[in-house]
């Protein structure tokens, strides 16, 4: 039977083999919650990259540029890292550079053993539940956290992920049955129970709340961002 894991955090993906895996990737504070609204407003391509130079680079190719180092927009950048920045209707049609604190790096860490790797967040949860149940490969769900520690958003993102796929997939390690089972004490209420959380303190501080109800909304969008070569594309 198949298996579905999850990694806590990329500092701990060497612990995982991923080459018969599709690879899930959220970042739910923001990363991966903007990249399926920039999809689903028209936005053609994504490029994830790991590192701010590698974002410049290509923002001086021509792309549009979108950098985030904790939880604030990089100087000399066109994009932040709100889910709202990528509404702009001169993005229909565009190609995106982005370079993101945690969410970002960890695609850069899958792409390279992963079968496949796809964006995951709660506003398509539906679209990457409906995706992994026809497929023939182990699952991973690959949580960015923050600085390689974990974090209860994409813990909890995970676990919905899990519980969805549990009659499909072979729930077997710890972390996946942790992830799970914390989603089922938190999906009634995932704000509330987010409240204490470090993510939401950081991104309060910042004044950033609307962003925080915004990413927590499941199934807004029907669009599965897929990684094709070391472009983001809708599948």
């Amino acid at each position: 039977m198949k298996n579905i894991d999850v990694c806590l955090s990329p500092d701990l993906l060497h612990l995982h083999k991923i080459n018969n895996s599709i690879v899930v990737v959220t970042d739910i504070f923001r990363a991966t919650s903007c990249m399926v609204t920039g999809f689903a407003y028209g936005v053609k391509s994504i490029i994830p990259v790991a590192t701010v130079e590698e974002c410049k680079t290509l923002q001086n190719m021509g792309y549009v540029a979108a950098a985030e180092r904790n939880a604030e927009k990089v100087e000399g950048f066109d994009l932040d890292n709100s889910p709202f920045s990528y509404m702009d209707e001169r993005l229909i049609g565009g190609k995106i550079a982005m370079t993101t604190t945690n969410g970002t790096l960890s695609i850069s860490k899958a792409k390279t053993d992963a079968v496949k790797v796809i964006v995951g967040a709660f506003l398509n949860l539906a679209a990457v539940v409906n995706h992994l149940k026809n497929q023939p490969y182990d699952v991973l769900v690959l949580c960015a956290g923050w600085k390689g520690r974990p974090n209860l958003e994409d813990t909890l993102f995970a676990g919905a992920v899990v519980e969805a796929l549990k009659d499909e997939y072979f729930v077997s390690e710890d972390s996946a049955i942790l992830a799970m089972r914390t989603y089922q004490q938190a999906k009634n209420d995932m704000l509330g129970y987010l409240a204490n959380s470090s993510h939401i303190r950081r991104l309060q501080g910042l004044g950033i709340n609307k962003d925080i109800s915004y990413c927590l909304q499941k199934d807004l969008y029907d669009v599965l961002p897929v990684l094709r070569g070391n472009e983001l594309v809708v599948h």
